[in-house]
């Protein structure tokens, strides 16, 4: 029920998928993997049987920053870093000059639950949700009956 939203994969001929093999070794972005590392953050989900807890690695960032919304059925964590920082000699000439910014960004597709319930905190840079389930409606299953 909690989970990322898989990608679909399409099917080709072989003619099609050599060509997409050429193309993606002489257009791949060699930085790749290290901006979707960089651009994304660790999460654990855990289920109960009353409630999904999640726990977000967001070290350095403060609550103001951190954005929670659920927009049936995707929960979305948004977390924005605006920092600088300038290391600079007794001359003001400045020797290194460092700046972050970035949006991180994680979407779970999670259906049946109290939203008006979900409660979050944040504590050693360490996000907590603990996200209610809906109580079971009770849904009947309905048996096909023998026409003979």
């Amino acid at each position: 029920m909690f989970e990322l939203m898989p990608f679909g994969k399409r099917r080709e001929d072989a003619f099609g998928q050599l060509m997409r093999t050429f193309q993606d070794t002489f257009n791949e972005d060699l930085f790749a993997p290290f901006k979707s590392s960089m651009m994304s953050f660790k999460t654990d989900v855990k289920e109960t049987e009353s409630a999904y807890l999640v726990e977000a690695e967001l070290p350095g960032f403060q609550k103001d920053y951190i954005e929670i919304s659920y927009e049936g059925p995707y929960l979305t964590i948004k977390a924005v870093r605006k920092e600088s920082s300038n290391v600079e000699d007794t001359d003001q000439h400045i020797v290194r000059k460092e700046r972050h910014y970035g949006e991180y960004v994680r979407k779970f597709h999670v259906q049946n639950i109290a939203e008006d319930q979900i409660t979050a905190s944040l504590k050693d840079g360490i996000l907590k949700l603990e996200i209610p389930k809906q109580p079971d409606t009770g849904k009947k299953r309905i048996q096909i009956r023998d026409d003979n």
